[in-house]
This record gives C-alpha cells, sequence and structure tokens, in this order.
C-alpha cells in the first residue's frame, strides 16, 4: 500500500480547517436509533457467603458473585448473572475464596443461558495478577459452564474474568497524570448513582483556538485491555520529547478515562446503572454519564474555539482491530486514518494492524465524532487476552503516528 502519496494531500487539506460551534440537541444521522431509557437491574445480594470449608466474598468494587453453592465434598459452583438482559455476551465474574485450612476444590463458574468469554486471572492482593494455567482450567462444550481447579488458604484468593481497576484506581492514576504541568484534572458530573466522572485536559500553553483531540475509555465496565491501552496512549503523549512537546505546543486533548463508574464498581458485564449500553447513546443523551461528557466535551471546544479533528473511544474484543468510518464518511484530515494505520504497521516488526471500517449504524461514538464535529471517529479494540506489554508497546506506537501526522499541520 503506498501511502506516502496522500501526505502532501493530507498536509495542504488540513490547512484549511476551521471550528464551527456545535450544540448539545439530538443527533441526525444514525440509521439504527436504539432506545436507551432506563431499564431495572438486577443487584448483587453482596456479603460473604460459606459453603463447607469454603468462604466467598464479593463486597469489594468490581466484584460479580450471583450465587454460591457446594456441589460435594470437593466441588463448588458460583453463578453469574448479568445485570439484566437482553445483553453482549461478556460475562464478567470477580470473587475472592478463602479456607481456614489450605483445601484443593474444583471451582465450577457457571453463567446461565450465556457462554465463557474471560481466561481467569488470579491475585492475592488485587494489584499483581497472573492467567490460571490452561492444566487447571477448561470450558465444557456447552459454553456456559467453566471449571478451575484452585488451591484455597487462610490468604484471599480474588478470581476475576479481567483485571481489576476500578474508580480508585482511575482517579489514582488519574491524579498521577494531571502532576504533569501540562494537565489539569476536574470532576466534570456525577453518574446515576453519584460516582465522578473525570476529565484531563492537556494542552502545553494557552487552549484558545487550538485543534483537539478527544479520548474516551471504559464505557464497557470489564474492558481492561483498551483501558490500559488507553493509558499508555496517554502517558505517551506526556513524554519528554521533542515529538510531545511540539504537538502539545499546537493541539489540546480531552480525556475522559472512565465513563461508567457505576457499571465498574458494580461488577456489570455491559452496562450502566440505568440498565443501558452507554455506546448506544450517543444521539439523545439519555443516560446520566453521556449527558455529562457530551456536554463537557461541547462546551469546552465551543468556548475556546477548539476544532475537534479526531475521537478515539478504547475498548476491548476477542482480537486486535480498529473500528473506522468508511470513504464515504470522509473526516476534516481524510485519510489520517490510512496514513496512521500505515504508521503503525511499519513501526511494529510482525504486526499487522486490522482495519475494519463500516458505515454509521446505531448511535455509538465512532459516528457521534464524525456527525457531531466533523471529525474522525475511531473505535481502538484490543483483544481480551493480548499481551499487556505489547498492548503498551502498541498504544505508545499509536500515539506517536498520531502526533507526526498531525504536527505536519500548517
Amino acid at each position: 500500500m503506498s501511502i506516502n502519496r496522500f501526505l502532501p494531500f493530507f498536509i495542504i487539506l488540513t490547512m484549511f480547517l476551521a471550528c464551527k460551534t456545535v450544540k448539545l440537541g439530538v443527533v441526525e444521522g444514525f440509521p439504527d436509533p436504539k432506545d436507551t431509557s432506563d431499564k431495572p437491574i438486577l443487584y448483587q445480594e453482596k456479603g460473604v457467603f460459606k459453603q463447607g470449608v469454603i468462604t466467598a466474598d464479593n463486597t469489594f468494587n468490581g466484584a460479580r458473585l450471583n450465587g454460591f453453592d457446594q456441589i460435594n465434598d470437593t466441588t463448588y459452583r458460583v453463578t453469574i448473572l448479568p445485570e439484566n438482559e437482553p445483553i453482549n455476551s461478556s460475562p464478567h465474574f470477580a470473587f475472592s475464596l478463602q479456607a481456614e485450612e489450605t483445601t484443593d476444590i474444583d471451582l465450577e463458574i457457571y453463567y446461565g443461558d450465556h457462554k465463557h468469554r474471560y481466561w481467569p486471572k488470579l491475585s492475592t492482593d488485587k494489584e499483581t495478577w497472573f492467567p490460571i494455567d490452561s492444566s487447571q482450567f477448561d470450558t465444557l462444550k456447552a459454553g456456559n459452564l467453566a471449571t478451575l481447579k484452585l488451591q484455597v488458604n487462610s490468604e484471599k484468593l480474588y478470581v476475576s474474568a479481567q483485571e481489576l481497576m476500578d474508580t480508585e484506581y482511575n482517579l489514582e492514576w488519574s491524579q498521577t497524570i494531571s502532576q504533569s504541568e501540562n494537565v489539569e484534572l476536574s470532576v466534570i458530573g456525577k453518574s446515576k448513582l453519584g460516582r465522578d466522572i473525570l476529565c484531563l485536559d492537556i494542552c502545553k500553553g494557552p487552549k484558545k483556538k487550538k485543534p483537539t483531540i478527544i479520548i474516551f475509555s471504559r464505557l464497557h465496565p470489564p474492558e481492561i485491555s483498551g483501558y490500559v491501552a488507553m493509558m499508555s496512549f496517554v502517558e505517551e503523549l506526556l513524554k519528554d520529547k521533542p515529538l510531545s512537546d511540539s504537538f502539545l505546543e499546537k493541539h489540546r486533548v480531552l480525556v475522559y478515562p472512565l465513563i461508567n463508574p457505576d457499571g465498574v464498581d458494580m461488577g456489570h458485564w455491559r452496562h450502566n446503572a440505568g440498565g443501558i449500553d452507554i455506546n448506544r447513546d450517543w444521539s439523545h443523551y439519555r443516560q446520566e454519564e453521556v449527558k455529562v461528557v457530551a456536554t463537557h466535551a461541547i462546551n469546552t471546544v465551543n468556548k475556546n474555539k477548539n476544532k475537534v479533528l479526531a475521537g478515539f473511544d478504547f475498548h476491548s474484543t476477542q482480537e486486535d482491530l480498529y473500528y473506522t468510518l468508511t470513504p464515504n464518511r470522509s473526516s476534516t484530515i481524510f485519510p489520517f486514518k490510512d496514513l496512521w494505520i500505515q504508521g503503525i504497521d511499519d513501526a511494529l516488526d510482525g504486526y499487522t494492524p486490522q482495519d475494519e471500517p463500516y458505515d454509521l449504524n446505531s448511535p455509538i461514538t465512532k459516528g457521534w465524532f464524525y456527525l457531531l464535529f466533523d471529525a474522525e471517529g475511531i473505535t481502538y479494540e484490543i483483544g481480551d487476552e493480548t499481551d499487556r506489554a505489547f498492548v503498551k508497546k502498541k498504544a505508545e506506537v499509536a500515539a506517536r503516528e498520531m502526533m507526526k501526522l498531525l504536527v505536519l499541520r500548517k
């Protein structure tokens, strides 16, 4: 693929970008709108539950455990159910196990009508995690039951679908990032249940009229690999290097690192406390979290006459890929996406980025960036089990390739 021939055109085109005032009203143009009115959710019974010699606990943030039973002398079962249905089949589980004496057990994880998705992770402190060995883990043919062989003792053993990174973790990371002189951290509003929603405003010098990048993450609670990628992407923008300095002198970045705090802390599979996939609400803004973030982003760029160039929304799925816009939806920085992905391809030996463009459908963030701001909309997807070191490396490369392209603008 010859990308170099597009580069001069990209540089010239972006010289003429102008900022327009955008409004918070209903975003028209999504061919498949969704009803995002509140739906009831199933609250977990929180507590410490003892069966035989084993105690299970789901009282911590991010826990998901809907039932705990003893099947026989050595076999126990946890039941994992979604917050409500219909729902994307991504069963999140998280709980701790403990025994007075060292005991070997067989643990069944039962998902009802849903199929297993995540490779179990183990920890004794909720900070250091390691995937369970394949010899200790299996899923039955039906797919809705997983079996684990575990040794449990007096020290709590945490078993989770993914690493636990709750709102407290996000606050600590955001506060660390905000120690940079180029970052302002603020609470921009509250979730449905009153949890803080944060924004990191990144810029070097005056903010007025600077082209802006918007970054989203954690619309779906268990999507940790995407969250890890977002953190590394943002950290790369702040490194004390000529490229970072040049980029931040010319641009502003608005980062909303955890948009669904209720869902994260409540251990939801996908939805918020309103029982809704909030990545389907970027048209009517019926859910509080979407309304808070959309209002803040729109008011912020209007106040400072910032032109939004691109929006990146970090997610997780079964494999690494990018969901992008189709050529008939050319943003004002076209062909940025092709140049950016080719740059990532060139920088990473042995890795070929998977670009999967599709046209506008339901009201998701990718389409919102484009319809509201004429901006490039990219859903940055990372595989659930992609090696975390590679997740970070690829995100750093992606951030550098973005900065290289955008600092070329005159």
